[in-house]
């Protein structure tokens, strides 16, 4: 397995594969990688003959207030999680090397899939993850590229944007993977301290309480959303940024639930945001 810094590096390895005939699927990560990633590494094997890996903790994806600095960072760690999962190259370039002095093009939605949830409180969140997998897109030009549904919001923006701008890649989803009490995998569960991990479990719990309500034939929203929100709000350290039922591809608010919902949630565990949610096709 190799590590590059550099983006004409990426780049020479990967047209050396391709001219051995060699499929090569993508990984967009902002490391300290977990399970989670992991399973997305291995889904990436199984498909392609080869394995990239970007470990890139964006910057044009957080806001001025948001964790930037603190976000966790540990390439060793990083490294081992993508060899031992059959990674064949780890991109870990250098803020500068992917965004130059004068960097000035960046990709926006007008509407679409970014409007409402994640995009209602960080707002330029969707335009740097659009810009940044655009930019990974086109470095590496990979088969495939893998994206986790517990990011289920961008997962259905990054498949809007490569629709809309034909960009000849398949985009991946990739089921959420949970620890055993339930929480769903994340980088930034490693801000929570024992009392606060703990009770983050109320976003799982609330979520599986509007799963049952839909599967035993509930048809109103505000009935799985009141149903998902009291679980959440019995929790003293949990404070509710949105609960929401939407439709999954076009991330619009379902009136009745019918067809594909997603059933999506943000909540801040004392400081730390963490976001959840399950799809029932």
């Amino acid at each position: 397995m190799k590590l590059f810094k550099k983006i004409d590096e990426v780049r020479r390895q990967v047209e050396e594969w391709r001219a051995e005939g060699l499929t090569v699927g993508l990984v967009p990560t902002m490391g300290y990688l977990h399970e989670g990633h992991a399973s997305l590494i291995r889904a990436a094997a199984r498909e392609n003959d080869r394995v990239a890996v970007s470990v890139f903790v964006n910057p044009t994806q957080f806001g001025p207030t948001e964790d930037l600095a603190r976000y966790p960072r540990d390439i060793e760690r990083d490294k081992a999680v993508c060899a031992a999962n059959g990674a064949h190259l780890i991109f870990n370039p250098e803020p500068e090397e992917m965004y130059p002095g004068g960097f000035c093009c960046y990709i926006d939605m007008s509407d679409g899939p970014k409007e409402g949830l994640c995009g209602a409180s960080r707002p330029v969140h969707f335009s740097g993850v659009c810009t940044v997998v655009a930019k990974l897109l086109n470095i590496v030009l990979p088969d495939r590229a893998y994206f986790g549904q517990k990011d289920a919001q961008q997962l259905a923006v990054v498949r809007r944007m490569v629709s809309d701008l034909n960009i000849t890649v398949e985009i991946v989803g990739c089921p959420i993977v949970r620890e055993e009490d339930g929480l769903a995998m994340s980088s930034r569960n490693r801000y929570l301290n024992g009392d606060e991990r703990r009770a983050a479990l109320c976003l799982s719990r609330g979520l599986e309480a509007g799963r049952l309500l839909i599967e035993a034939g509930e048809t109103a929203p505000e009935a799985v959303i009141a149903a998902v929100r009291g679980h959440i709000e019995a929790e003293p350290l949990a404070r509710i940024d949105y609960t929401a039922v939407v439709h999954p591809g076009t991330v619009r608010p379902q009136s009745v639930i019918e067809g594909p919902v997603m059933c999506a949630v943000a909540v801040y565990i004392g400081a730390t945001r963490l976001i959840d949610n399950f799809i029932i096709e």
